[in-house]
């Protein structure tokens, strides 16, 4: 990806093409990942892109062919001939221009995390019931893999309590990182958050609630964490997540879950295994999977289909209570619960 350009290349090309998506953040997942998977899907349907580094936004806009780049999100927003907008700017940001797009017509995915604040959730949550033709997708792309999905609907074939467990290795951040930033949300809301939403999507909707939080931070904090949830019916997940130095082969990661006679687990996303009793399966594709392609495609096919709808108010309300609560409880270090929505007490100290 160019990311400095000497003459920045003529802007407002194909403006009478058929395209109609907006995408706000053109960074490396922005380019490699969203413009990329909708290319490959559905060809040149980026009209405008914005980032506030203008090279980024021009270098993505030249290498997918869209018809416009800019530094002003509001410019995509305003757009009448953008339908689509996908959010992957900075993460302060994601509510604040989702909400915005929700009120200018648009359907949006938002790329994770979708709130950083408890403002931010129930101001997007009002934005949702203001709009509820638009469509909200969010983008967390591990429930939408081969993996996930094979796993979910494993365990929730057998009885009993589930229980979960992921061991995450993920990058090495500098302290310099935005992702410390003030309002950023740290590394609970930009990386654990994709599995805490994973184990919460796991639990069979009915077996959720109330859950309890229970915080292990260690004395890297901003580093290293592990926290546990106690949820409704009993079931436990924990999460541990650590930084490694040099990660050759990017985030690691290994999960484990049982739930009556079936025990799983993902190695990497490389293997899947499920044994039941004395049955045993296994799935080693050539390439891992870890659903990004699903989630994109997923957003841009329910934004076409009028009859399809996108996430309910149920779900961006728990998961983002989950991930703002998790986030708490390892900065104060005490057990914190989360009820179902619409609970009216969502937070309550043990």
């Amino acid at each position: 990806m160019r990311r400095k350009y000497a003459q920045l290349p003529a802007n407002d090309l194909r403006m009478d093409s058929m395209a109609h998506v907006g995408l706000i953040g053109c960074g490396n997942y922005g380019f490699s990942v969203i413009a990329h998977y909708l290319q490959k899907n559905y060809g040149n349907v980026i009209r405008g892109c914005m980032d506030i580094d203008v090279n980024r936004a021009a270098s993505l806009f030249e290498n997918f062919q869209a018809s416009y780049y800019t530094t002003d999100a509001g410019r995509i927003i305003d757009d009448p001939k953008i339908r689509l907008v996908f959010i992957a700017s900075n993460h302060a940001s994601h509510a604040e221009y989702a909400i915005q797009a929700l009120a200018a017509g648009k359907d949006v995915h938002i790329e994770k995390p979708h709130v950083v604040t408890d403002d931010q959730l129930q101001r997007l949550c009002a934005a949702l019931r203001a709009h509820p033709s638009r469509i909200v997708s969010i983008g967390f792309n591990r429930p939408c893999s081969p993996f996930g999905n094979q796993v979910r609907e494993s365990l929730w074939r057998d009885q009993g309590e589930l229980m979960q467990s992921w061991f995450i290795a993920g990058h090495k951040i500098d302290r310099d990182h935005w992702y410390f930033n003030k309002g950023e949300g740290g590394r609970v809301l930009g990386n654990l958050c994709h599995w805490i939403d994973m184990v919460y999507q796991i639990m069979p909707p009915d077996r959720r609630f109330p859950v309890m939080i229970n915080p292990t931070p260690s004395a890297k904090a901003e580093a290293n964490m592990a926290v546990s949830y106690v949820f409704g019916d009993g079931s436990i997940a924990s999460l541990t997540f650590c930084e490694q130095d040099e990660g050759f082969e990017g985030v690691r990661e290994r999960y484990t879950a049982n739930r009556g006679n079936t025990f799983v687990s993902i190695d990497d996303f490389k293997r899947l295994t499920i044994d039941v009793g004395a049955d045993k399966w296994q799935w080693s594709p050539r390439h891992r999977d870890h659903g990004h392609e699903a989630s994109i495609c997923r957003s841009y096919e329910t934004s076409a289909d009028s009859g399809t709808v996108g996430c309910e108010e149920r779900y961006v309300s728990e998961a983002g209570q989950l991930f703002l609560r998790t986030r708490e409880a390892l900065e104060t270090s005490r057990a914190l619960s989360v009820d179902a929505w619409p609970g009216a007490d969502l937070l309550t100290p043990e």
